[in-house]
């Protein structure tokens, strides 16, 4: 056999193998397998976040006498406009709010602070409407997704395959039957694995993300592998290839 037979055969080779080593299961590609069609599911309405200390809170009262909520709506000047005022929950639970005083808000819904605030009120006001946001729901997904980073979310509820989404889906590096779900809550830390290959993910009572959630999608065994071998491997492969031309042309 030749040099340059064998020069074609030794990447004949390597190519062979790098398409072998590309190759992935579609077992560890496809979400939320074995799901059926046409079939409907029962799953828990509970994705109502808690308020938490150093959460930031949007409190507007409004009711059919102008007059009479007008005390309840604080303003802070920012140059030309007045701006409502938002309250920030202070870490013992608690905001300051106009006439009311403090209340403990730590714990609650919005929905259940709503109708707690409604309730004190209706000494002041009749039939007052209280409308409450939460303003800093947020959660953040790392790893190996095409946009990592923190996503602000309008309204209180996503869920997993939401957040994923706004991140831009995983890359076909990333493991999908491992991402690992950081979440602070009442003053405790907890880490869950979830698994977006399960088709019970959609049952899961981490479907839907709570308020500073971290989603982190870890890279497969390919991925760390390939970064293992090193930075060089390239040249020196590139190298080997210039010399074995070389060898060829000098030997025919």
């Amino acid at each position: 056999m030749t040099i340059r037979r064998k020069h074609s055969y030794f990447f004949g080779i390597i190519l062979l193998l790098s398409m072998l080593s590309a190759c992935t299961s579609p077992k560890k590609i496809i979400y939320l397998q074995d799901l059926e069609t046409n079939a409907s599911q029962s799953f828990t309405q509970n994705y109502q976040p808690k308020i938490q200390p150093d959460d930031v809170l949007s409190i507007k009262v409004s009711a059919i006498d102008i007059e009479a909520a007008k005390p309840f709506n604080m303003y802070e000047s920012t140059g030309t406009q007045l701006k409502p005022i938002t309250y920030l929950v202070t870490a013992s639970g608690t905001i300051h709010f106009p006439v009311l005083g403090t209340i403990k808000v730590a714990g609650l819904s919005t929905e259940a602070l709503t109708a707690v605030i409604t309730k004190k009120l209706t000494t002041y006001i009749k039939n007052p409407i209280v409308n409450i946001r939460l303003l800093n729901f947020k959660i953040t997904v790392l790893g190996e997704v095409n946009a990592p980073g923190t996503y602000q979310v309008p309204n209180e509820r996503i869920s997993i395959l939401e957040a994923i989404g706004l991140a831009g889906d995983l890359t076909i590096q990333g493991k999908r039957s491992s991402i690992l779900l950081v979440r602070e809550q009442d003053g405790k830390r907890t880490s869950v694995t979830i698994d977006l290959t399960d088709k019970d993910l959609l049952t899961s009572p981490y479907y839907y993300l709570a308020q500073n959630d971290v989603l982190y999608v870890e890279p497969n065994k390919a991925k760390i592998n390939s970064s293992s071998v090193g930075a060089s491997t390239g040249i020196i492969m590139s190298s080997i290839s210039i010399l074995i031309s070389v060898i060829a042309i000098f030997t025919r």
